[in-house]
């Protein structure tokens, strides 16, 4: 029983990582059926049915999305020919590299729709959502907070995670298109002459910069909340924070502060040794290698969110700020989210170079 346990962990174990290995083959695949899926729910909104989730209609997003306020009647058909495109370019890409003026169109588009997924679509709601999970997880045998998890995750906020999934796919198609254009090896992007910033001994170096960046920035979010959480008013106009008191939310604000801080904690692993090895202390885990992708992957959806999140919190800042609102009408802290996304972000991909490994592609050549 034992032995054939171990060998189906085993199994299990070579079979994601050889999952992961051939990334560059199935992300063109992933980016195609994306886009086929919503050039068909573009078509699909376009008659007039279904819920919109961009812009206006039932559910809409806050003011600081970037897409409130667009017309579905006007906007469906621009999904569904930008996603139409998209199928057009993703299945020119599988076909191997063409003449180079095409070339570069196609890698041009691939990272427009990158950046619009990723970057664009989504706001402030997806990344609150995510934070609220722990709360909701945790205070649900004592029945808080009181109100369903469902309500954080409407469809238009589903839909953010679902255009992130696409950014990720097209983002990786792009990747692999480009290496594939340099000749260099699709799954590492090492070649004959690969930059030196890109070593583990230099990746080291700048990435406790950006490391020790990315542990400070949640530190102002989190005092505040704290504060808030004990009746200080740091930041927040004392009559806003009564009415919060009187409907019981300073919970909320102590459950989101108690995530910033964390995410700050964990952000340490990027850098540390027990990001490397499991510290002794861990029972099953003690002193084993910790999986790369096991900080990488949610690290960097994290920056991902953390960045747009703080994108939507500076327009609707600057809206505010336009209005002639009070600075307390602002929220300060949330204006460093944009460096925060991008200081985690660059500390992930310094682990990501100090952790690689050898590429088994390359051993193969």
């Amino acid at each position: 029983m034992s032995n054939a346990y171990m060998e189906n962990g085993a199994a299990l174990r070579n079979g994601v990582r050889d999952w992961l290995r051939w990334w560059p083959v199935w992300a063109p695949v992933a980016a195609t059926l994306w886009s086929a899926l919503y050039a068909t729910l573009g078509i699909w909104w376009m008659t007039g049915r279904g819920s919109f989730p961009f812009g206006a209609g039932p559910r809409s997003g806050p003011a600081a999305s970037l897409f409130a306020g667009v017309n579905p009647a006007a906007a469906s058909p621009v999904v569904a020919g930008l996603s139409l495109a998209g199928v057009v370019v993703a299945l020119m890409m599988l076909r191997g590299q063409p003449r180079a003026g095409v070339r570069r169109a196609l890698l041009g588009y691939a990272w427009f729709m990158a950046v619009t997924l990723l970057v664009l679509v989504p706001d402030a709601r997806a990344i609150v959502a995510v934070a609220y999970a722990p709360a909701f997880l945790i205070g649900a045998p004592f029945g808080w907070p009181p109100a369903d998890f469902s309500d954080a995750i409407p469809w238009s906020v589903l839909n953010q995670y679902l255009c992130i999934m696409g950014g990720l796919a097209w983002a990786a198609t792009a990747i692999a298109f480009a290496r594939a254009a340099r000749g260099v090896c699709i799954a590492c992007g090492r070649g004959a002459a690969a930059p030196r910033w890109t070593y583990p001994a230099a990746a080291r170096q700048w990435g406790k910069w950006a490391t020790a960046t990315a542990v400070i920035m949640p530190l102002p979010y989190a005092i505040t909340r704290f504060a808030w959480a004990f009746g200080i008013p740091l930041g927040i106009d004392p009559a806003v924070l009564r009415v919060a008191a009187s409907l019981r939310d300073l919970g909320a604000a102590a459950a989101l502060g108690s995530v910033a801080l964390t995410g700050s904690l964990l952000t340490l692993g990027l850098s540390m040794r027990w990001g490397d090895i499991f510290p002794r202390w861990l029972p099953f885990l003690r002193n084993r290698r910790v999986p790369p992708m096991l900080a990488i992957v949610p690290a960097t959806l994290a920056s991902l969110l953390i960045f747009a999140a703080g994108l939507s919190v500076l327009r609707e800042s600057i809206r505010s700020a336009l209005r002639g609102e009070s600075w307390v009408a602002i929220d300060l802290v949330g204006l460093l989210w944009p460096l925060w996304g991008l200081s985690l972000g660059t500390a992930t991909l310094a682990y990501y170079y100090r952790r690689r490994g050898r590429c088994a592609e390359c051993e193969r050549r």
